[in-house]
């Protein structure tokens, strides 16, 4: 299934079920968040995509960013006294950039495919998914012990299915942004359930090691402001 969707370039990884809030004082975004919230951009739906590094969209194109990104939807939008807008996001379906589209919006959009979350045939031993989800959860549980205050942080609901787990562990991790955009890459679902388990272990020991714990989002001014 392809699409043209609005583009939102940012330096950080948005994984399907993840919250993003964002701070929006730039023209053309606050010109997006119209769209979004007015109805001109269908459900409220625009697509978040890494940068890579020493790149910009507006100088390189859509080589500037990664090519595969998720969707986010708007759930709240506040419009501040100077036009500026705070809004809070969910990420929801992941696609692969094929290219810029033209279009006579301010903002970028993009030429994308969706891709599918259904379990890929070869990863349903349901003895081997259910360990490797056991150990997910539990390197899970480790980190945010050691990262996190107790009301900071939750387990994803033992309902979740397989093919979402391995993202909502990873929304509670400060991982690096490669790492994010691999997992977000990654098609295998049993394949997601490994990595983020192997993460986890690393960030908790290099946690153990380092005895710093990383500022929850929101903690400075800036952070996730796009202007």
């Amino acid at each position: 299934m392809t699409a043209t969707l609005p583009l939102f370039p940012l330096g950080t990884v948005l994984m399907p079920g993840a919250a993003l809030p964002l701070h929006i004082f730039e023209p053309r975004y606050r010109r997006l968040t119209v769209d979004l919230i007015d109805g001109s951009v269908p459900d409220k739906e625009f697509g978040v995509v890494a940068l890579r590094e020493g790149h910009s969209p507006d100088r390189t194109g859509a080589d500037g960013m990664h090519a595969v990104g998720c969707t986010a939807v708007v759930l709240d939008a506040r419009r501040l006294p100077d036009g500026r807008y705070d809004i809070v996001t969910r990420g929801a379906r992941r696609f692969r950039l094929l290219g810029l589209a033209d279009s006579a919006a301010p903002y970028l959009c993009g030429r994308v495919e969706f891709l599918p979350d259904a379990m890929p045939a070869g990863d349903t031993d349901p003895r081997l998914i259910a360990m490797l989800e056991r150990a997910a959860r539990e390197a899970h549980r480790e980190y945010c012990r050691i990262a996190w205050r107790s009301d900071d942080w939750s387990e994803p609901d033992a309902d979740t299915p397989t093919t979402e787990l391995a993202h909502l562990l990873a929304g509670d991790c400060l991982l690096p942004l490669n790492d994010r955009q691999e997992l977000l890459e990654q098609t295998s679902s049993v394949q997601r359930l490994r990595e983020i388990r192997r993460l986890l272990a690393r960030e908790t020991g290099l946690l153990h090691r380092l005895r710093a714990v990383p500022a929850p989002l929101g903690t400075f001014p800036d952070e996730h402001s796009v202007n």
